[in-house]
C-alpha cells in the first residue's frame, strides 16, 4: 500500500437548488517517495482532491488512507494534529500573511506543537537557508517578488518536516524562469525523500516528474 490510498472516491456538493459531483469513484496509489503531477482541465476535481488528500475535505464516499491512517475515522482535533506533523501544503496564492515578517510566517506551524520559542526561531532560520532566503528574516511579504513568497510559503510546510508535500498550482503565479526555480528546489526535497503531489496545468513541469495522472469531469483518465 502507498504513503496515499483513495479507494472509490465521490465527492458530491449540494445546495438546495444544485448537486455538483466534484469527484466520482476515484481510485489513486501514490507511492512514498514519489513525484506525482495531477492535470485536467479546471473544474476537474484537481484541488478537490488535493484537498481530500490534505484533509482539508472530506469524502462523499470512499476512502482516503494518508501515511497509514483511515482519515474517515478521525476526529477534528485528530485531523488537525495529523495536518501538522504529516503534511506540508504549498498554494498558489502563497497564503502568507502579510501583517507578519518572514520568520514569523514560517514558524507558524510549529506554535501547534510543544516547542520553545527558541527552538522554533532555530528551525524556521534553518529552513530559510535551505530555500535561499536567510537573508529575509526580517522583510514582510510585500516586500518580497512572487519567487520569494513561495519559497516562504515552502519553508513555512517544510517546517514541520513532514511527509508529504501537497502543491496547488506552485508555479501559477510565477514567470517562467522563476517557477523553474521553485521546480528545482520541490525535486530537491523529493531527491530527499519528499513526497510530492502537485496539482498543475503546466504540461512542461509536469513531464518532468516522474508520473502524471488526468482528469476529466471529476473522473480520472489515465
Amino acid at each position: 500500500m502507498g504513503i496515499i490510498n483513495l479507494q472509490g472516491v465521490t465527492k458530491i456538493y449540494q445546495t438546495k437548488e444544485v448537486e455538483t459531483v466534484a469527484l466520482e469513484n476515484v481510485n489513486l496509489e501514490v507511492k512514498a517517495g514519489e513525484f506525482l503531477s495531477v492535470m485536467g482541465p479546471s473544474g476537474c476535481g484537481k484541488s478537490t482532491m488535493l484537498n481530500l488528500i490534505g484533509l482539508l475535505d472530506v469524502p462523499t464516499e470512499g476512502a482516503v488512507t494518508v501515511d497509514g491512517a483511515a482519515t474517515g475515522r478521525m476526529k477534528d482535533a485528530e485531523m488537525a494534529e495529523f495536518r501538522n506533523k504529516t503534511l506540508g501544503f504549498v498554494f498558489q496564492s502563497f497564503h502568507l500573511i502579510n501583517s507578519l515578517n518572514v520568520l514569523d510566517n514560517v514558524e507558524l506551524p510549529l506554535l501547534y506543537r510543544k516547542s520553545t520559542e527558541k527552538s522554533r526561531r532555530e528551525t524556521a532560520r534553518a529552513v530559510l537557508e535551505k530555500v535561499g532566503l536567510s537573508h529575509r528574516t526580517k522583510h514582510f511579504p510585500s516586500q518580497l517578488s512572487g519567487g520569494q513568497c513561495q519559497r516562504v510559503a515552502i519553508a513555512r510546510a517544510l517546517i514541520g518536516n513532514p511527509k508529504i508535500i501537497l502543491a496547488d498550482e506552485p508555479t501559477g503565479n510565477l514567470d517562467s524562469k522563476t517557477g523553474e526555480e521553485i521546480m528545482r528546489l520541490l525535486f530537491e526535497l523529493n531527491r530527499e525523500g519528499t513526497t510530492i503531489v502537485m496539482v498543475t496545468h503546466d504540461e512542461h513541469m509536469a513531464r518532468k516528474t516522474q508520473r502524471i495522472v488526468r482528469f476529466f469531469d471529476g473522473r480520472r483518465i489515465e
